[in-house]
């Protein structure tokens, strides 16, 4: 990141180096020039701001306070201008920078998000209209109404254990680490190879889904679609944007999701339904109100579903979307047969045994352990003369040690994190998801149960075909398949 930091003189050789690529360069370090003699305090700075269509540019940032008196006391409010490179024919945007302990007064001019509407902005003309006349309104404005209050001890609390986590994600990386980053963001974009990634759903697995994907890096862009009813934001989605990580956009236009590699579906309807059914028909209307309209926006990308019951809703984004059954894939079983394998070759000691297991099935009570590769399953170990009671005893040892691990919005955004990596890097992985497994088992309906699947950039490129030798296992798949495919009749798609 260039910057310069505001001192005794203002340096006008390096501002407008800084300005390079500004339409009008001379008028605006004219205004800088005067921003620096009434606000010294003001620092410049070039960073990178992110527009709700997902574009985004390199302008010039100014941070500082604007002094208000309010019921006679003083306070300096810390504000943020983004000066865009057609200044000053056009308005800077405007918002508030919070810090730990202060919250955002919504009103008349200010958001949810911080941002600062002005008349003076919407009537902004060039040469009447200046950064200094803006400040001058804000002051005013400001007097009337604080924009901003001290939070309470707990909320200040819960702000900085935010702050701390994200510090803990983002440790070691350094400013040259996120410049290299930015830079070859932006070499992706023009080579149209973007890694853009939407997470829709705002509330606690929204949110893990977006901190388990940061964390590993792997991205350029990351979109939160939050679609939670009010004017402002679930309470995730709103620490996130005052706090503002690094290429994650948040919105509430499904637009935004146009050109995405994967779409995250962790949306699920809060109802007071009565029975299993209605509660699902609440997720399927929902969803019916999403779906569609994003599959016009996002038709090459690849859909996962972590909406619950995780195979019904699959079906339910599959159908609605009318994608190839290859590009829907659910969250499935890959965070159980994680576990699984961990469990058998980390905590039974049984290496390679671990290695070709997995967890197939109704995610729920309908899903039962499986091995793709009967050379390496328990069965055929050497010095066993019991094959089947050997299996049998593996997994439930490692189902019991599991039997107390709980399925947390973290944890499954770990796993679903995992599963975005594959794709969008090609890897052609094995995983345990929900896919379409008619033809399977002599399964003939169309249901979405988890098999071992190969993924890669668009989606299951291959079912590993797993020999099972276990008719209880064939009869659990069986039976989950016909019950799932009457549940799935009585819905209103």
């Amino acid at each position: 990141m260039s910057a310069w930091r505001s001192a005794m003189e203002f340096r006008e050789d390096t501002v407008r180096s800084m300005l390079g690529k500004y339409k009008f360069r001379d008028l605006t370090v004219q205004e800088l020039k005067n921003v620096h003699k009434a606000y010294p305090n003001f620092t410049f700075s070039m960073d990178t701001y992110t527009f709700k269509d997902g574009s985004f540019k390199h302008l010039l940032n100014c941070k500082g306070t604007v002094p208000t008196k309010y019921q006679g006391h003083l306070y300096n409010i810390p504000v943020r201008l983004w000066i865009l490179d057609s200044h000053p024919f056009a308005p800077p945007l405007c918002f508030l920078m919070p810090t730990v302990n202060m919250g955002i007064r919504v009103g008349k001019h200010i958001d949810a998000e911080g941002r600062i509407y002005l008349p003076y902005l919407q009537n902004w003309s060039h040469p009447k209209s200046t950064i200094i006349g803006l400040i001058h309104e804000m002051i005013a404005k400001f007097d009337e109404e604080l924009p901003m209050y001290s939070l309470s001890a707990a909320d200040a609390q819960e702000k900085f254990e935010l702050l701390s986590y994200i510090s803990k994600v983002t440790e070691g990386v350094s400013e040259i680490d996120m410049n290299s980053k930015s830079k070859a963001a932006m070499g992706n974009y023009k080579n149209g190879e973007v890694k853009k990634i939407t997470v829709i759903g705002g509330g606690d697995l929204g949110i893990a889904c977006v901190m388990a994907i940061l964390a590993k890096g792997f991205e350029d862009q990351i979109v939160l679609l939050d679609l939670s009813e009010g004017s402002t934001k679930g309470g995730g989605a709103m620490d996130l944007d005052i706090f503002r990580l690094p290429n994650l956009e948040i919105s509430r236009d499904v637009t935004a999701a146009s050109g995405s590699k994967v779409v995250v579906f962790t949306v699920n309807a809060w109802t007071n339904a009565q029975t299993y059914l209605n509660v699902i028909q609440s997720n399927v209307d929902l969803l019916r109100g999403i779906v569609p309209e994003l599959a016009r926006h996002c038709q090459h990308s690849v859909l996962l579903v972590a909406s619950q019951p995780v195979d019904i809703m699959t079906h339910v984004v599959w159908k609605l979307s009318g994608f190839p059954e290859s590009q829907v894939i659910g969250i499935g079983c890959n965070l159980d047969s994680e576990r699984f394998r961990y469990t058998i070759e980390n905590v039974l000691m049984a290496h390679s045994w671990g290695k070709e297991a997995w967890i197939v099935g109704e995610q729920g009570e309908g899903k039962v352990p499986a091995w793709s590769n009967p050379a390496l399953s328990p069965s055929y170990a050497d010095g066993v003369t019991d094959h089947t009671t050997f299996q049998e005893q593996l997994a439930n040892r490692a189902t019991e040690i599991l039997k107390a691990k709980g399925q947390r919005s973290w944890s499954v955004g770990l796993s679903v994190s995992d599963l975005v990596d594959s794709i969008v890097k090609n890897k052609r992985k094995i995983h345990s998801v929900s896919t379409l497994a008619k033809g399977y088992c002599n399964i003939n309906t169309d249901v979405f149960l988890s098999l071992p699947c190969v993924l890669g950039s668009s989606g299951v490129l291959e079912i590993v075909r797993t020999p099972l030798n276990d008719d209880a296992v064939i009869q659990k798949l069986q039976s989950s398949a016909a019950t799932m495919h009457a549940l799935q009749q009585q819905l209103r798609l």
